[in-house]
């Protein structure tokens, strides 16, 4: 009997000849792997404790050697941090906590050069509340014409005390706050789907379309490769803003249509901005990684849409042809560990997807939701923000197996930072330093955002294991060194380099990522198993080892498979890539 481990050498680093057919792949996003960068907790250049934009340009070698396509960076645009940046007040400036226009340059050029396309976050739903649209409609007072590029409404009551409608925010609380005039009296209510610090666009204004075209275009010419759309079913409101006749917003977020989510009017929307990324997706990169490189194709621009819709096949309606390309597959992110549940989330998306023509895509973890090392330790049924700790080195097992079902999978598929380290979520953050704006609003997301936020460990050792030469804005916790890059860098069966491994094979073996269907295989109760061409995976959801027929050759596994006269056995929580070739 011989023993097949999950062990597999690093990649080496791509060559320039590599990269040079990479880039000028015009469909590169169909089975692209893209990796976020949440930017306060990646790499801290300046020593303040807070991650920059020139501390992920000097790891950008990391990524390349990881093996990913493209890095998804969330924001760094100015803004007063209400909500870690998602409350925008200059969409074409850098927050000076971040760096600079400069330092965006510079990081893109860095990105192009080692093969890597850089992918930006757009808030287009709302604004920060120190927006300067929204600070002269404040003080412009009742009437003023930038008030209608809000929803500025008056209050019921006798005295226009009661809010405009019933709304109430995602994270809790009334969705409308009232504003003192500028004689001092109580006035206009105004509209916030999220934070006070966040008032919604109102988009059946024109100046509102016109401004979001032309960022479109200040970023597409500074040369990024794509936008990731936030609250991107959103943008547009019911008329008339009717009540909704319920105080749970948050069960209806991705389960209802309601008169401000996944309205028919933000299709709109994307259809005139497809126009514009496909104007640019026909431009000539300036540089490469060499001489013989530069000016070549950039291969196409991409939209991927946080879309939280009820069913996938309402999220299929954003990836028509002449719209989005991507769309978030929350469905899949939010299923257990459970072959059947699985299967009928993984076939529900592919027969959706397959009609308008667009790619599946795959995600675990994000920076909205608890990492799924943490999510899989503890019993199904507690959402996704979950405040224990659970059975950690279950979590990890089943994190593993999960993740190279993922990346088996037909499609394009997307890595949070530190997911690669098999890091959990830090469920134990004292109350005093926890920062998402949620925890501190009654009825709302259970606030717990913060744990799957904590600055990444690079090394073993330091006042905040590598991060930075100096603390970090979210404590790290004790131990955080033993998961670092530096602890896992060429240990055989660590994370790391399960991850380094599964996406150098993903991008040697031709029949993973691309295509849109898989061909179920014959398996055992809980187990998973499916062909793609040559090869096939095979994932044991189970808590129990499991034999099933040899399909050759083992590429990879999560765990140790023992494998012997046409039989491997499967351990508990494993998933197994073999080839038949």
């Amino acid at each position: 009997m011989s023993q097949q481990h999950s062990t597999a050498p690093a990649p080496t680093p791509t060559t320039d000849a590599a990269l040079a057919t990479v880039d000028r792949r015009r469909d590169w996003w169909r089975d692209a792997v893209i990796y976020q960068v949440y930017p306060r907790s990646f790499a801290d250049s300046n020593g303040d404790g807070m991650g920059d934009l020139e501390g992920i340009r000097s790891r950008l070698p990391y990524l390349r050697d990881l093996g990913v396509d493209a890095v998804w960076l969330s924001p760094f645009y100015a803004s007063p941090q209400a909500d870690a940046g998602y409350d925008v007040a200059d969409y074409r400036a850098v927050d000076p906590m971040f760096g600079t226009l400069l330092d965006a340059d510079a990081l893109i050029r860095d990105a192009h050069e080692l093969g890597l396309r850089i992918i930006v976050d757009l808030v287009p739903n709302h604004s920060s509340d120190q927006h300067e649209w929204f600070k002269r409609a404040l003080a412009e007072g009742p009437g003023s014409p930038l008030r209608d590029r809000y929803h500025f409404r008056p209050g019921k009551g006798e005295n226009g005390e009661l809010p405009p409608n019933d709304w109430e925010s995602i994270f809790g609380g009334p969705a409308w706050t009232r504003v003192t005039e500028p004689d001092g009296t109580p006035g206009e209510w105004y509209l916030h789907l999220f934070a006070p610090e966040q008032p919604d666009f109102n988009w059946e204004h024109p100046a509102v379309g016109d401004e979001f075209r032309s960022i479109l275009r200040f970023w597409l010419d500074m040369g990024v490769d794509g936008f990731r759309i936030d609250v991107a079913h959103g943008m547009v409101k019911a008329e008339g803003l009717p009540d909704l006749g319920s105080h749970d917003e948050l069960r209806l977020l991705g389960n209802d249509v309601t008169p401000f989510f996944d309205q028919d009017g933000v299709h709109d929307i994307y259809r005139q901005w497809r126009l514009i990324l496909d104007e640019y997706s026909d431009a000539l990169w300036p540089e490469g990684p060499s001489e013989e490189g530069r000016g070549r194709e950039t291969g196409g621009r991409i939209f991927v849409a946080e879309a939280w819709t009820p069913t996938v096949e309402r999220t299929a309606n954003y990836v028509r042809p002449d719209e989005l390309h991507q769309a978030f597959n929350f469905q899949y992110l939010g299923t257990h560990w459970d072959a059947a549940e699985l299967r009928e989330v993984i076939d529900r998306t592919l027969e959706s997807m397959r009609p308008v023509g667009a790619p599946a895509t795959w995600v675990l973890s994000n920076h909205d939701v608890t990492r799924h090392a943490t999510r899989f330790a503890n019993p199904p049924g507690l959402g996704t923000q979950i405040r224990l700790a659970g059975d950690r080195e279950l979590g990890l097992r089943r994190a593993r197996a999960a993740t190279l079902l993922m990346l088996a999978l037909p499609g394009s598929a997307y890595v949070y930072q530190g997911e690669e380290l098999g890091l959990p979520d830090v469920v134990d953050l004292p109350d005093e330093v926890r920062q998402d704006p949620a925890y501190f609003r009654g009825a709302g997301q259970d606030g717990y955002r913060d744990g799957c936020r904590v600055p990444i460990p690079w090394t073993r050792e330091g006042s905040s294991y590598g991060f930075g030469d100096g603390g970090s804005w979210l404590p790290q916790p004790e131990g955080w060194g033993e998961l670092s890059v530096q602890a896992q860098t060429g240990v055989p069966g660590s994370t790391l380099e399960l991850y380094r491994a599964a996406l150098a094979v993903r991008r040697a073996h031709p029949d993973l990522g691309a295509g849109d269907a898989v061909e179920w295989l014959r398996a055992p109760e809980g187990v998973l198993a499916f062909r793609r061409g040559e090869f096939v995976c095979v994932a044991n959801t189970t808590g129990e080892p499991v034999t099933v027929p040899a399909h050759g050759r083992v590429l990879i596994a999560s765990g140790e498979v023992a494998v012997a006269d046409g039989e491997a056995r499967v351990p508990a929580d494993t998933t197994v890539w073999w080839t038949t070739g």
